[in-house]
């Protein structure tokens, strides 16, 4: 589990192709104190297991079902990434409960300057706007984040500089793509009222195969 405080913004050094998924190293340091291989890192809010640790780093890889659901098929080397280790027994809650477990993706479709901060208005499927409401909780990126406003295909949030300034929002541009986890608690009390029958759509939320599949490596 994780709050969606991102601890430092690591930068992804290279990424290799596997069958049916890729390798990346990722450079960091405020990470690693603790760290250990299995362990669980989330990567723009991408659950990860720490495969091998490094004195600058980590690597990790990512599978064809998360690289169907999640914006990591457009990470390129150099590129910044939020960082946030899984959640120790005592520590404290932030943010709000996020898994890693990405329902799917949107896109940032328009930025708004607001003083000193920004309002993000971000375009997302029906299946994962059904979960949002004004003043709950989503993961956009790995960053918890308050929606303040929800629209049929579209939700905004407003960001305050820290949060600039500490994530890659503060280096997103109109156009890209995010990822999103909606709040867990909405999907269980969804469950629970439909008898068991969840309405999510599985492949609602996924991407087409990209090239990803037959090229080499990204570096």
């Amino acid at each position: 589990m994780f709050t969606g405080i991102i601890e430092e913004r690591g930068t992804v050094r290279c990424l290799r192709r596997l069958q049916g998924g890729v390798r990346m190293q990722i450079e960091a340091q405020k990470v690693l104190p603790d760290l250990k291989p299995d362990d669980s890192v989330a990567v723009n809010g991408v659950c990860l297991t720490v495969e091998k640790l490094s004195k600058n780093g980590f690597e990790a890889a990512a599978v064809r079902e998360t690289l169907e659901r999640t914006a990591i098929p457009d990470f390129k080397a150099g590129c910044a990434v939020n960082l946030e280790r899984a959640l120790r027994m005592g520590d404290r809650l932030g943010g709000h409960w996020i898994t890693g477990h990405v329902d799917g993706t949107g896109i940032l479709s328009r930025i708004q300057r607001d003083g000193v901060s920004r309002i993000f208005t971000v375009r997302a499927d029906s299946s994962m706007i059904r979960y949002m409401v004004e003043k709950g909780s989503v993961a956009l990126d790995g960053v918890s984040l308050t929606v303040f406003g929800v629209e049929k295909a579209r939700f905004q949030v407003a960001l305050i500089p820290h949060t600039l300034e500490t994530t890659t929002l503060g280096l997103a541009r109109e156009g890209c793509r995010m990822n999103i986890e909606t709040d867990l608690l909405g999907k269980y009390v969804e469950k629970i009222l439909s008898g068991g029958e969840r309405a999510f759509s599985r492949d609602a939320s996924r991407i087409r195969r990209r090239d990803w599949e037959t090229q080499g490596d990204l570096t």
